[in-house]
């Protein structure tokens, strides 16, 4: 596994310019990549129990297409060091303490030394993306089959970190297990049909989240399926998606059900670029209590000038953060759920550097809401982030849906 992994390193940092179609021998492939680096100090002020942390949140994309028979084949892989880079150098009262994740307060999913995770975001895996598209054109329609290894399941909208209107953002959206966690799944299949705008899709796979070993790949089970529906025109973008997933987290050993739509703008206002995603996602667990929880995102990226981006984010999501632990399957309990509000501000400013890519500057502030229950540990909590970016220069053009 080690091997294969840095084999696709390789790979990746061989596609080193944004776009390389061919060099001085002519070649059948067209190379893309695309990444996205934040280094930076990550503060969550909390009632009673401030936590920071030194960290970086990082992920690299390097994608092959050529034409093979009637149609055109896509290889694409997706690496993240996360592994190395969060959770390492977090500090609570002076001390510095391994932790599962980039602190953040109200996160929730996965798990860290067999227990859930609660105000933490998990890494990523080292191997996030390694899998293959056939797409074949015909008169009225274009047919899609894929199998990815590790992938994204036809399930929510496109992953945050692809986001156009949350690429600025360091932090993961609160809501990233009502919408688009299935993002780096290991062992997808699908099939799809394009046709006027509308793309209609399916697939089967893995429902278990990954494993808290950041630097393997698990066994691929398609134990779980789901469906979308998706429009495009011009700047517009909508979807429409359902799934079934089988057990996505062994302590809380039920299958569920996850309901999502969302619509988007990636175009310009008065030619500065802008980027919006309206979305919502429900989870619907299958427990003698019937667990409901619903989540809802407005996220924006605006780029006012050539050097200077702000963004922002605001949610409202019903969790389950008191009551999370572990649950014997057919153990009558119900769930205890808490809401919560979010709204984060930010902006980013490039730099004058003349190196390969885009380097800036940036910051932001979360400020919170929530329930009455949660008030005796968590009033007056606040977040706050300062950073360093990177990406490239010219971004490659990719869909993740």
């Amino acid at each position: 596994m080690l091997r294969a992994s840095l084999c696709l390193v390789l790979v990746l940092c061989g596609c080193a310019s944004p776009a390389r179609a061919q060099d001085a021998v002519a070649s059948p492939w067209t190379w893309t990549t695309d990444g996205n680096v934040f280094v930076g100090f990550n503060y969550q002020q909390r009632q009673f129990a401030n936590f920071s942390a030194w960290e970086s949140q990082n992920w690299w994309m390097g994608a092959g297409e050529r034409r093979l028979g009637a149609g055109r084949l896509t290889v694409e892989g997706m690496l993240s060091l996360e592994p190395l880079t969060i959770g390492r150098l977090v500090y609570a009262g002076g001390a510095n303490l391994p932790a599962g994740g980039s602190p953040q307060l109200f996160q929730t999913g996965e798990s860290y030394q067999g227990a859930p995770i609660v105000n933490y975001q998990h890494p990523h895996d080292l191997v996030m993306g390694l899998g293959a598209t056939y797409r074949l054109a015909a008169s009225r329609a274009t047919y899609i089959i894929g199998a990815d290894l590790v992938g994204s399941a036809t399930l929510g909208p496109t992953p945050f970190m692809h986001r156009d209107s949350a690429r600025d953002n360091p932090q993961a959206p609160l809501t990233h297990h009502f919408l688009d966690s299935t993002h780096q799944t290991p062992g997808v299949v699908r099939v799809g049909v394009e046709a006027g705008g509308f793309t209609f899709e399916t697939s089967a796979f893995r429902g278990a989240e990954p494993d808290e070993n950041r630097w393997n790949i698990e066994r691929p089970a398609l134990d779980s399926y789901a469906g979308r529906v998706v429009w495009r025109s011009g700047p517009w973008n909508a979807q429409f998606s359902g799934g079934h997933l089988h057990v996505p987290e062994w302590f809380e050993p039920y299958d569920q059900t996850r309901w999502t739509a969302s619509i988007g703008f990636d175009g310009a206002v008065a030619e500065r670029p802008l980027a919006v995603t309206l979305a919502w996602g429900e989870n619907r667990e299958f427990t003698p209590y019937r667990g409901v929880a619903d989540a809802y995102l407005l996220e924006a990226d605006f780029r006012a000038s050539e050097r200077t981006t702000f963004y922002g984010r605001a949610e409202k999501a019903r969790k389950e953060i008191l009551g999370l632990g572990f649950h014997p399957r057919g153990f009558g309990h119900p769930h205890v759920f808490s809401d919560i509000d979010a709204v984060t501000l930010g902006a980013v400013r490039d730099l004058p550097i003349p190196m390969s890519g885009r380097f800036g500057i940036g910051g932001d502030i979360t400020l919170y809401g929530m329930s009455p229950d949660m008030a005796s540990y968590y009033a007056g909590s606040r977040a706050y982030h300062a950073f360093l970016r990177w990406r490239p220069g010219v971004q490659a053009e990719h869909v993740h849906q």
